[in-house]
């Protein structure tokens, strides 16, 4: 694939796709956190909510990068929202909590105060999008949409929602089996899931087709495998990522690491180590002593995938790491560059059991052993 085939000119990246980020920053945290005090970190921006979370590891800069400016406008409306605005204040104006006519006002009067502290590709961004300020930022990504079509228009045909209540109820391991298997786990389920998260509707209303270029074989089973065991291995009342999935928002209780009050004080205390770039991840200068590179592999051919994966060694620590998913093009270290990076394959099985945003098949951490 030459540069002129990369995913960047075969998607738009002019609108949101993702208001919240969908990897899970408790997993990428742990990865991170031997190599990270200190030193530079380059993470994908996506909307900003794992850029902030990275901040809890007291790193001397994280470099957010991104294709999209829509996604860099994210970001830069949650480093002002959090420089300005005490936790309740910051939980309403994002959208996690409060609703209505009243609730929707006081977030366009809140966003009228922080366009100060925004630069002027953001201001302009939402200033034309007073509706998305609203209902709340981190529900006006499409992929946000994707998932609200899913709470209307299909479970209502498989449960009621007092049995969705029921699903994110504290269990043991055994009764989230037992309550999957005898109450959950029905025909109609199986079969509206596998229709609603295949290939063809994903990338209409929820991704963009582009990203599945390079996907082989069923899609929609292998989401319904780990979605099975999201709600039976893994704590379901405490998933922020299952509370938004199946209720349409983040839950108390059950919030991602950038907005538990336990890390507030020292996120705002470090929002001037993050730095927004529109760019390719590989063309932005190093050292970096770790990276969070989101799922961006998988959308590349595997030349393209080699010859990034190469571009970010160029541009790493002795000891860096790389942190990166597959959701569903499966994508490693490269073997031309074994002598450069090693997998901590044992690391990353051990987080991935733990993964609350279980839809990612696989999870990698690599070591830089020569940049």
């Amino acid at each position: 694939m030459t540069r002129a085939e990369s995913i960047a000119e075969r998607a738009t990246f002019d609108f949101i796709r993702y208001a919240s980020v969908w990897e899970d920053a408790d997993v990428l945290c742990e990865a991170l956190a031997p190599v990270a005090p200190g030193r530079r970190l380059l993470s994908i921006a996506s909307a900003g909510d794992n850029v902030l979370a990275l901040l809890t590891l007291d790193p001397a800069e994280v470099v957010a990068v991104d294709l999209s400016a829509a996604q860099l406008a994210c970001v830069a409306l949650r480093l002002a929202a959090f420089q300005r605005l005490d936790h309740p204040a910051l939980l309403e104006f994002l959208g996690v909590t409060g609703e209505g006519g009243a609730m929707a006002a006081r977030r366009v009067e809140t966003y009228r105060r922080l366009r100060a502290d925004l630069p002027a590709d953001a201001v302009a961004f939402w200033d034309s999008r007073s509706d998305a300020i609203a209902k709340g930022s981190i529900h006006a990504g499409k992929f946000e949409r994707y998932f609200h079509r899913f709470r209307r228009f299909v479970l209502p045909l498989v449960h009621a929602q007092a049995m969705v209540g029921e699903l994110r109820m504290p269990r043991s391991a055994a009764d989230r089996e037992r309550f999957y298997e005898e109450r959950w786990n029905s025909w109609r389920w199986r079969a509206l899931f596998r229709l609603f998260f295949s290939r063809a509707v994903m990338g209409w209303l929820g991704r963009d087709p582009e990203f599945f270029a390079q996907v082989e074989g069923a899609v929609s089973e292998r989401i319904l495998t780990r979605t099975r065991y999201a709600f039976t291995a893994l704590p379901v009342a405490t998933n922020p990522y299952l509370a938004y999935t199946m209720t349409g928002n983040f839950r108390a209780g059950a919030l991602p690491r950038y907005l538990r009050p336990e890390h507030g004080e020292a996120i705002r205390a470090r929002l001037d180590r993050v730095r927004l770039e529109c760019a390719p991840a590989d063309a932005t200068a190093g050292p970096f002593a770790g990276f969070n590179l989101s799922d961006i592999f998988e959308y590349m051919s595997p030349a393209e995938h080699e010859r990034c994966y190469a571009a970010l060694l160029d541009r790493a620590s002795p000891g860096a790491r790389l942190v990166y998913w597959n959701m569903l093009a499966p994508r490693a270290r490269p073997e031309r560059e074994s002598a450069r990076a090693r997998p901590l394959a044992a690391l990353a099985r051990e987080l991935h059991a733990r993964d609350q945003a279980w839809f990612y098949q696989c999870l990698h951490v690599d070591e830089v052993v020569r940049p």
